[in-house]
């Protein structure tokens, strides 16, 4: 029952973060539209509403004029990262939780955000679950702490309810005379420590402190003498009373506040001291939970990047006082994507946590094994005598992973490719180390997977090789180092030229020309290749249209595409929009694919080529027979021609030496689709040809590829193309 005079000095009830009590307001500042949909989706509950925005500056004006329980901050933003939110929110002495979502790897993100006073970090990719436990115990710890706001303006309401404020505080209250003894305890004792209040009276306070923290405790009570006025804070762990039981284990800890009690007189005397002890037990528990998560692996609970960092760089301090060795193991498992995407990330995730324990059990007391994230570990070996001792635990590592794990959808036999830097012989820094495990472990993935390897010198500058390959490419475009080469399809028979194909070069400005097959797979890898496309593309149809401008009809131009250009939706559509561009018709274009790319995603890519070929544009298989080669392709994929590979040209002899061209110009005939012969360099070869019945050749018999100047050239006078052809014509018939 609340009396009136206690109702009249008890404060106005707070509304919090914008709405009335039991409800939540969360902010979303994510530029992606559809996290920001989904968020309301997964972590919807009653009494929370959503507003979303997609930038820094969206969100200011917003919180300019509300509140909210709690913001859900992508790190990074188009016009700032989070962190200019949070000194925003410090410097307008905003009380909003925060949680940075974010996809950085770094550390040093999560520590500048959780310093600028984030109560929580979550690193992309992350589990809807992981995300929903975050929010549920930020918005209670706001709870909490509003809570104990509004209890402490209580204490200060007024002096007349002071007695009321202390009978009923959370915190436990007391006041000690001049000699420690308690003269007052408030009932949250019992609660706390199990202790009925006058069983206290009058016994020293030490009588609660446990053993280890009575030093600290005297020499702080015997201060309020020397030093009136002066409070202090400390932490302690106080018994708790358990039916006469009273043991280590069983104590609260809790945050001790004593203020010296002051007589009024001219002499200003401490008379005793006035204590607040808050059970900072959860509090403690929490830190402890926040150390951990910072310093381990969420999913398998190993230690993480950071303490793996840390623990090799004291191994390293320690190797160089004694003169000794060490080993850094880089551990990344084979086809670990093809679990997810066949079966999910929750087999995924229970895959890692079988690998980690099955990884755990190799290894020696002393070894450190991390999980930097995704489908990546390390390992410290250190104390190693000699090599071999690191190639021992790697063959065991391999051997660990022999037996198939089981998994809620099936058994799945995993591999790991493993590398492995030697400290000194391999690098004297944390940094050094993992990279060049790292290395060595890439090579193994290159080499086959499954197995272990030792880091090489050359396999870093083969590493460096690559990288500098990748930054040049990228800016080859810009440098206009790339260029189109021609070379010409011809008849046989009508002594004609009836295509050409445009062929891609990089003269790179060092290093010379770089053929195809290297830039492109690294252009493929890193991402660039629909961009190289694009290029490709449009300077292919400016070509065409500069010869017809100076009166020269073209053939048909060929042009290849890679298999990740059929990932793009817009593919057919940026096709024709250059090709109108241009003013050129699309039967003077022809798409040349490979045959794996009928092997992606069969339904989408059938759809992009009948999309071309009702667009009027040919589409050719190149290198026909040496991939996925099925007559249900043919049926079901809407092509116009077949290319012939090099590899079967090259070792012709005569009409009957080569069963898979015979069998390739019967299905041409079959399915009624031209036939393009590739790589003919010598008059024998296109004599067997066209005894098998493929007319239209193409190769260095007839012209090696050139520069647009030198195509015009065999446009102008086709019958150029023909001399080499001629001659040897000529010598084999006189030599008959």
């Amino acid at each position: 029952m609340v009396t009136p005079t206690e109702h009249a000095f008890r404060p106005q009830t707070e509304r919090t973060s914008g709405v009335e009590a039991g409800t939540f307001r969360i902010l979303i500042v994510d530029d992606d539209p559809s996290l920001r949909r989904t968020f309301p989706h997964v972590l919807a509950r009653p009494g929370r509403h959503f507003d979303e925005c997609g930038t820094i500056g969206e969100a200011i004006e917003r919180l300019e004029h509300e509140h909210y329980a709690l913001i859900l901050l992508d790190y990074r933003l188009p016009d700032a990262n989070g962190l200019a939110l949070l000194d925003w929110l410090v410097d307008h002495q905003r009380d909003e939780a925060v949680i940075i979502i974010s996809g950085e790897d770094a550390i040093d993100a999560a520590i500048a955000a959780l310093r600028r006073g984030a109560d929580d970090y979550v690193r992309k990719p992350y589990h809807v679950a992981q995300l929903q436990r975050a929010v549920d115990g930020a918005l209670h710890k706001g709870a909490l702490e509003k809570a104990n706001k509004l209890m402490s303006q209580r204490l200060k309401a007024s002096e007349r309810l002071h007695r009321y404020l202390v009978e009923s505080s959370p915190d436990l209250i007391f006041t000690l005379d001049s000699a420690g003894r308690f003269t007052y305890v408030n009932p949250r004792v019992k609660a706390l420590l199990g202790y009925d209040r006058s069983a206290l009276m009058r016994r020293p306070f030490t009588t609660l402190v446990m053993p280890e923290d009575l030093d600290r405790i005297d020499g702080l009570l015997s201060q309020p003498s020397s030093l009136p006025g002066e409070s202090f804070n400390v932490e302690l762990r106080l018994r708790r009373y358990r039916g006469g039981a009273d043991s280590e284990s069983d104590s609260v800890t809790v945050s001790l506040t004593g203020i010296p009690m002051i007589t009024q007189e001219d002499d200003r005397r401490v008379v005793g001291l006035y204590g607040v002890a808050r059970d900072i037990s959860e509090r403690k528990r929490a830190e402890e939970i926040i150390t951990f998560q910072a310093y381990h692996d969420q999913l398998t609970h190993l230690p993480n990047r950071v303490l793996f960092k840390d623990r090799l760089e004291l191994a390293i301090a320690q190797a160089q006082r004694r003169t000794g060795a060490l080993a850094v193991m880089f551990i990344d498992v084979d086809r670990f994507k093809l679990v997810n995407d066949t079966f999910g990330h929750a087999e995924g995730d229970a895959l890692l946590r079988a690998i980690a324990s099955r990884l755990s059990a190799t290894l020696r007391r002393g070894d450190t094994l991390a999980r930097l994230g995704g489908d990546e570990f390390t390992v410290l070996l250190p104390d190693i005598n000699q090599p071999e001792d690191a190639e021992v635990i790697a063959r065991k590592v391999l051997d660990a992973l022999g037996a198939p794990i089981s998994l809620s959808q099936g058994q799945f036999r995993a591999t790991v490719s493993v590398g492995i830097a030697l400290y000194p012989r391999d690098g004297g820094t944390a940094e050094e180390l993992t990279r060049h495990a790292d290395v060595a472990m890439y090579q193994v993935k290159r080499s086959g997977k499954n197995a272990y390897r030792f880091f090489d010198p050359d396999l870093n500058t083969r590493h460096r090789d690559r990288i500098a390959l990748e930054n040049d490419l990228r800016t080859a475009l810009a440098r206009n180092e790339l260029d189109l080469h021609y070379q010409p399809q011809v008849s046989v028979i009508e002594r004609r030229i009836v295509g050409l194909e445009a062929l891609l070069r990089w003269q790179h400005p060092v290093l010379g020309p770089i053929p195809p097959a290297t830039f492109v797979q690294v252009a493929e890898e890193v991402g660039l290749i629909g961009e190289i496309s694009a290029w490709v593309l449009e300077r292919a149809c400016t070509q065409v249209a500069e010869w017809r401008a100076a009166g020269i009809e073209a053939p048909r131009l060929s042009i290849n595409l890679s298999a990740h250009d059929f990932h793009r939706a817009n593919i057919v559509a940026s096709i024709t929009e250059c090709l109108g561009r241009h003013a050129l018709d699309p039967d003077q274009f022809e798409i040349e694919i490979t045959e794996s790319i009928m092997m992606d995603d069969t339904t989408s890519v059938a759809a992009k080529l009948r999309e071309l070929r009702s667009a009027g544009i040919s589409v050719a298989i190149d290198d026909f027979g040496t991939g996925y080669s099925a007559l249900a392709y043919l049926q079901k994929f809407p092509v116009s021609s077949l290319k012939i590979d090099r590899s079967f040209v090259r070792d012709l002899e005569g009409p009957m030496t080569n069963p898979i061209i015979s069998a390739i110009t019967g299905i041409a005939r079959g399915f009624e689709l031209e036939l393009v012969a590739e790589g003919v360099e010598n008059e024998e070869q296109a004599r067997a040809l066209r005894a098998l019945g493929c007319d239209v050749m193409q190769g260095y018999l007839f012209a090696r590829p050139a520069a647009a100047a030198e195509a015009r050239n065999w446009l102008s006078s086709p019958e150029r193309l023909f001399e080499a052809f001629d001659a040897s014509s000529a010598t084999a018939h006189y030599a008959n």
